[in-house]
């Protein structure tokens, strides 16, 4: 992660640090429907502030501003936005950030916001470091992150979000004791989230197989491919030190 740019003697601020992304952003070709949500919905149901084009100071949010007084919760990589939709909907006195680039997630999101009509949740459609830049210390009081990229190929592992690029800005969003759930159905991706996630500031609370999940899950697009292909999922919760 890169920190907040100081000011420079003549009263300049540098430029951020460029980061490289990895991952798809575009997909195959958008429904006319979903080119309509992303039309009228996404700029009213998005953060401002948050792209270094926006905020090139980086210069902090404030939650309290968008959501009031609510407990705020985070999904990091929201896929077709089931998940997310369904836990605004569930906990409708939460605020709930989702973050994700890629346009046809984002797209299929917008419809799912639209049929179930909540009001509590706001999107970031980009790169979540950018979110972990400009977002308060302790803000988050739950992050979920549900069937991630796998980068399966050794030489990517670097990529994955269980790092500590991601994770050391993560824990410093997090308050002590929030919650961090992993849902993956890939066996090194647990390996490596159980060897990563304690380095940044977690303990391991729980770790269970397919037909354990939260209470509260709902099972996604990702886990119903996972399981229609024979891979079990594993369910992953951790928490913030205090």
């Amino acid at each position: 992660m890169t920190d907040a740019p100081e000011e420079t003697e003549a009263g300049a601020t540098p430029a951020p640090e460029r980061r490289n992304f990895y991952g798809r952003v575009h997909g195959k070709t958008l429904r006319g429907s979903q080119k309509t949500y992303l039309a009228e919905d996404l700029g009213k149901l998005s953060l401002g502030g948050v792209t270094v084009d926006e905020n090139p100071a980086r210069a902090p949010l404030d939650p309290v501003a968008v959501f009031g007084d609510r407990p705020l919760w985070l999904e990091v990589g929201f896929g077709g936005g089931e998940h997310l939709v369904h836990m605004a909907a569930r906990y409708p006195d939460i605020g709930i950030i989702g973050c994700e680039p890629f346009v046809n997630g984002i797209a299929m999101l917008l419809g799912k916001i639209r049929s179930a009509g909540v009001t509590n949740l706001r999107i970031h459609p980009g790169d979540v470091r950018d979110l972990f830049d400009v977002m308060p210390d302790g803000c988050f009081g739950k992050v979920f992150l549900n069937y991630p990229d796998p980068w399966p190929k050794a030489r990517h592992h670097r990529r994955r979000f269980v790092t500590q690029g991601y994770l050391q800005a993560l824990a410093r969003v997090m308050r002590p004791g929030a919650e961090f759930r992993v849902a993956t159905d890939i066996p090194d991706y647990v390996r490596q989230t159980l060897e990563e996630v304690p380095q940044a500031g977690f303990v391991l609370e729980r770790q269970a197989g397919q037909g354990q999940a939260w209470e509260d899950w709902i099972s996604t697009r990702y886990e119903q491919k996972a399981l229609r292909e024979g891979r079990a999922p594993h369910y992953l919760t951790f928490r913030r030190k205090g």
